[in-house]
C-alpha cells in the first residue's frame, strides 16, 4: 500500500470522521470514502467502527493503525537518511513551537540559522504544548522547543535556558498599591507571596500548556485553589486581560520584558523564584538528519551565548 494511504487512513483516526478528515486532506468525501473502503477491500476487514461517532477503529484498524505509523516513521528517516547522503548542508526540517516561542525566541534565532545553512528549507509547526509532544512522537516534526518536564522514556532533549515565572496584577489592585508594585520588569522585582491572592480572580492559560498546571501546583503549595476567571491559549492575552483589571496571571519573564500592553500592569516575584526550563526535543531513538543536528547545535550554543538575555 501507499504511504498516503497510511496518511490518510491516521487522519480518519485523528478527526474521528470520513468528512472532517476529507476537509484537512483537501480532497472529496466521496473519494476518501472510496479509498478506504479499497484499504479495507485489500486487508479484508473493516477497519473503523461505523455505528460510532466519532469513528473508533477496530482491532484490526488499531493494528493497522500501528504498522502504519512504524511505516512512515522508517520512510521518514529512510528520507532523512538520503538526504544528508547527497547533500550535508541541505534538507528538509519541521520545528514545532509554541506562537509564544516563535515570536519572542525563534524570531531572532530563525536569520542566524538561515545565514549559516542556507540550503535547509524550514517548516514552523505551532500549537499548544500537549500537540507539540505529540507531533514529534507521531513523525510529523523534527523537533519542538519544549518546556520540561518531558517524558525522558519518550524523548530525548537539550536544554536551552530558563526563565523566571512572574506574578502580573492590575495596577489598581489592592495590593499593587500596598506593596508599590513596580510597573516595570526590568529592575529587580519585589516579592508577594501567592497565598496573598487567594481572592483574586487569576487569568489562566489552556489546559494543554504547562503554564496552567504550574499555576495550579504554586496555589497548592501556598494552601489555596485559585479562582478561574477564564482561560486563554494566548500569553500575550493573558498579559493583557490582566493589565485591564480583570485579574491576576503568571507569565515568564521572557515575554514580559519583549511585551508591554497598552495600559501598564504591575509585576511582583515570588518569594520561591519558581524558573521553567526550555528545551529542543526530539523522539528517543529517532534518526536525527543533518539538518536537525545542525539545528539543534546551533541553537544551543546560541542560547549559551546570550545567557540570561535570551
Amino acid at each position: 500500500m501507499e504511504i498516503r494511504h497510511f496518511h490518510y487512513i491516521r487522519t480518519i483516526y485523528e478527526m474521528g470522521s470520513i468528512s472532517r478528515a476529507a476537509e484537512k486532506l483537501y480532497i472529496s468525501q466521496p473519494s476518501l470514502s472510496q479509498l478506504l473502503k479499497s484499504v479495507e477491500k485489500k486487508v479484508g476487514a473493516p477497519l473503523f467502527d461505523r455505528s460510532l461517532k466519532p469513528l473508533r477503529p477496530t482491532t484490526i484498524g488499531q493494528k493497522y493503525l500501528e504498522t502504519a505509523q512504524q511505516i512512515m516513521e522508517l520512510d521518514t528517516e529512510f528520507r532523512r537518511y538520503v538526504e544528508d547522503e547527497l547533500g550535508c548542508a541541505q534538507g528538509n526540517l519541521v520545528v514545532g513551537s509554541s506562537p509564544f516561542r516563535s515570536t519572542y525566541f525563534l524570531a531572532a534565532f530563525l536569520p542566524k540559522f538561515q545565514a549559516e545553512y542556507p540550503g535547509i528549507r524550514l517548516q514552523l509547526a505551532e500549537h499548544t504544548s500537549k500537540r507539540l509532544e505529540e507531533s514529534v512522537l507521531s513523525g510529523d516534526v523534527d523537533l519542538i522547543i519544549a518546556t520540561q518536564p518531558v517524558d525522558e522514556d519518550a524523548f530525548s532533549f537539550a536544554e536551552l535556558y530558563s526563565e523566571e515565572m512572574v506574578l502580573v496584577l492590575p495596577a489598581n489592585h489592592e495590593l499593587s498599591k500596598k506593596y508599590h508594585l513596580p510597573q516595570d520588569c526590568h529592575g529587580t522585582l519585589p516579592l508577594l507571596p501567592i497565598g496573598l491572592l487567594k481572592d483574586t480572580p487569576f487569568i489562566q492559560m489552556h489546559s494543554e500548556q504547562k503554564l496552567h498546571q504550574q499555576l495550579l501546583s504554586l496555589c497548592a503549595e501556598a494552601g489555596f485553589v485559585p479562582q478561574i476567571y477564564l482561560q486563554t491559549r494566548s500569553m500575550e492575552t493573558a498579559l493583557t486581560l490582566a493589565s485591564a483589571g480583570l485579574g491576576a496571571t503568571l507569565l515568564p519573564m521572557t515575554l514580559l520584558r519583549a511585551f508591554q500592553p497598552e495600559t501598564r500592569p504591575c509585576y511582583a516575584a515570588l518569594p520561591t523564584r519558581p524558573r521553567r526550563h526550555a528545551l529542543v526535543a526530539w523522539r528517543k531513538k529517532a534518526y536525527l538528519s543533518h539538518a536537525a543536528r545542525a539545528f539543534i547545535d546551533l541553537l544551543v550554543n546560541y542560547c549559551r551565548d546570550k545567557g540570561d538575555r535570551v
